[in-house]
């Protein structure tokens, strides 16, 4: 193999990469996108504007000219009449292939130029006269720069004659679901017949397809089962419930437990007492109540003699937990260590002594809880809040803090998960779910009011404050830049100051040192300050009761439930509570459907249902970071059956058939085991 061909190689290699293609079997399972029919030729006088077609004639002329810029114009003749074929980008082989005399399909789209009629970048292919057409329609498949449609085509075509193609679905239970033969779908979706039904395809409705996502969606569920399986193959402390400790906190509460925590409470405590490891996400709605079922597992574990840990992704977040948790468990008896990256250093030292020796059974903090220096050697529960917004790695190093065996995991959600996602995408986790708010939460009322009756928004604002309410005011979130987002938080802080002076503003932001923040939160705690404006950092956590209002700017600008999220912060006292959405105009036609959603309910699942089918899965529960295997292309929405019978199937491929098993995840995974979710 010369060095020439070695480099074109390895370049090929790399762009098949990118495509995630990494063997035969991954040619196989990259699809088309769509097809076209170059079966049929249009005589050039019947072309219809608009529409990709096919035509087959003579080179009448061919030139190079350079007004208004450098480009390749031929045209081309047939019986019927004459079409202008223009390159403005063209190869020495295509100028080649369009000599006068030369023979040539081209496919594209028509419409009126200059020269008339004519085709810009049509697909061109030299041919001899009365030479046979293709018998099946072209495919078009997802491509990267450099690679081009024919060259995908040949490389499917050889895997073809490599890759098994064995139907790893037992005929027993293919037959039962009434799908199609694995093989034969694969071969129609590469190279569909000239009678395929187009409509079907696009549609992805086709028996074909349907046997494509049923096995992507059985890939799936056996690997996630595999892993909740090798799970429990690992040893765990076993928690009893003692039942004195976590009594006595019931009984202190001032706030009864709904039905909702209750069974959640029971539903951990029966895990955490087994002896492998729990793995539960616990997801509830805003407000429903996360904190005391976690702080009750955690008093479970403590009353065992180990400890438990509580990791939050921000400081306001994590300083709200462990003042929560403090107030409930202090007057237990139990020592509520804090640790977070802006501590002192004498004050770390302190913390990470007490939580090495064991004397702080109970630990809360950020990311601090991870680094190397901290020792949870006695950790028997992990408990991970807003789960979505850590990456496998931050989870896992949590759980390796212990050796020879793994602590409990709770993970806990306040943005509800669709059922479809849950069958799909969780299944590899036990889940409870807090399905009903705590009695006196006030419902909250939601506005749209477009940007230019901004006015009226801050006298609103004023009126509540003059009642004695608080308010929120969140500014626009900018994802290019944060120096943005701080900029305008900074001027809308000035802005509103001057115009509310009778009132106390504060400003909190991203960029404010932790004792900085933890000052201006205390001051909004207490009613020090009536107005707070602030960027996206109080989306979670905070809890001021005495705050009815919330108005948010650019609301557009925002993902749902990001806006659920932030609406989420009021309601939480007796007090009516609103939130206002302001809008800048025109909308897109997504901005349009967010806000829709958010002003007609405030059901955090069916908001979430509305924001999968927005946003789909992946960027839904962050799984390009998490490590489940991302579905290509099954529909959570569409393809609920389908979701359904590979959630059983998967139990019997790995009890009856366990190698069909393993061969079913090695053609859609490669052996790629990070795809398994940790």
């Amino acid at each position: 193999m010369t060095a020439a061909v070695r480099k074109a190689s390895f370049a090929l290699t790399g762009r098949l990469h990118k495509l995630g293609i990494f063997n035969d079997a991954d040619l196989l399972l990259h699809l088309p996108m769509r097809y076209e029919d170059e079966t049929r030729l249009t005589p050039i006088r019947a072309l219809a504007s608009g529409v990709s077609q096919q035509v087959e004639g003579e080179v009448e002329h061919a030139e190079i000219t350079f007004r208004p810029r450098r480009q390749l114009v031929a045209r081309l003749r047939d019986d019927s009449g004459t079409l202008v074929l223009r390159f403005l980008n063209f190869y020495p082989a295509i100028q080649k292939m369009l000599e006068p005399g030369k023979r040539v399909r081209a496919f594209g789209e028509v419409r009126s130029g200059f020269w008339g009629e004519e085709m810009i970048h049509p697909r061109v292919l030299a041919v001899t006269a009365g030479e046979a057409l293709p018998q099946a329609l072209t495919p078009v498949y997802p491509a990267t720069a450099g690679l081009a449609q024919s060259a995908l085509r040949k490389l499917v075509g050889r895997a073809f004659e490599r890759a098994s193609l064995a139907d790893l679905l037992p005929e027993s239970l293919r037959r039962s679901l009434k799908l199609a033969g694995w093989e034969r779908s694969l071969r129609y979706l590469h190279q569909p017949p000239t009678d395929a039904r187009l409509g079907a395809l696009d549609a992805r409705s086709h028996p074909a397809w349907r046997r494509i996502k049923f096995d992507e969606l059985l890939a799936q569920q056996i690997s996630l089962r595999k892993a909740y399986v090798e799970r429990r193959a690992h040893a765990a402390a076993q928690l009893h419930p003692q039942g004195i400790l976590t009594a006595r906190l019931i009984e202190a509460l001032p706030f009864a437990l709904t039905g909702a925590q209750r069974r959640a409470v029971d539903e951990i405590a029966r895990d955490i007492a087994q002896p492998y490891p729990m793995q539960r996400l616990l997801q509830g709605d805003v407000g429903s109540g996360k904190t005391i079922v976690a702080a009750l597992a955690m008093l479970q574990a403590a009353e065992n003699g180990l400890q438990a840990a509580l990791m939050a992704p921000t400081e306001i977040l994590a300083e709200q937990h462990y003042r929560k948790l403090a107030g409930w468990l202090q007057p237990l008896g139990l020592e509520v260590a804090w640790l977070s990256g802006s501590q002192k250093k004498r004050e770390r030292a302190a913390m990470l002594e007490k939580i090495a020796t064991g004397e702080a059974l109970l630990v809360v903090g950020t990311h601090a809880l991870i680094e190397e220096t901290v020792a949870l050697e006695k950790l028997g529960l992990a408990v991970v809040d807003e789960q979505h917004r850590f990456g496998v790695r931050q989870r896992l190093a949590l759980r390796e803090k212990v050796c020879g065996r793994l602590p409990h995991m709770l993970m806990m959600s306040a943005t509800p998960i669709p059922r479809t996602l849950a069958m799909s995408y969780m299944a590899d986790l036990d889940v409870s779910v807090l399905d009903e708010l705590p009695p006196g939460r006030t419902p909250i009322v939601t506005k749209l009011v477009a940007d230019a009756r901004r006015d009226e928004v801050i006298e609103r604002v004023r009126d509540a404050c003059r009642e004695g309410r608080q308010a929120y005011w969140v500014c626009p979130l900018i994802e290019e830049s944060e120096t943005l987002q701080l900029q305008t938080a900074v001027e809308t802080f000035e802005t509103l100051r001057a115009e509310l002076a009778e009132l106390k503003v504060g400003l909190v932001h991203g960029r404010l040192k932790p004792a900085e923040k933890a000052e201006v939160m205390d001051a909004f705690l207490r009613n020090e300050v009536q107005v707070l404006v602030a960027t996206t950092v109080i989306e979670v956590g905070v809890d001021v009761p005495n705050a009815s209002l919330m108005v948010i700017e650019h609301a557009e600008r925002f993902g749902l439930s990001q806006l659920h999220q932030l609406r989420g912060r009021v309601g939480r006292g007796a007090a009516a509570s609103s939130c206002v959405l302001v809008y800048a105009q025109p909308l897109s036609q997504n901005g349009r459907e967010r806000l829709k959603a958010i002003y007609e309910t405030t059901d955090g699942f069916e908001i979430a249902r509305r924001d999968l089918h927005l946003r789909g899965p992946g960027e839904f529960i962050g799984a390009r970071q998490s490590g489940v295997p991302l579905l290509r292309y099954a529909d959570l929405e569409r393809d609920v059956d389908l979701i359904e019978a590979a959630k059983q199937a998967a139990e019997e491929m790995q009890a009856r058939f366990p190698d069909a098993a393993e061969a079913l995840l090695a053609r859609w995974y490669g052996g790629r085991a990070e795809l398994l979710k940790a």
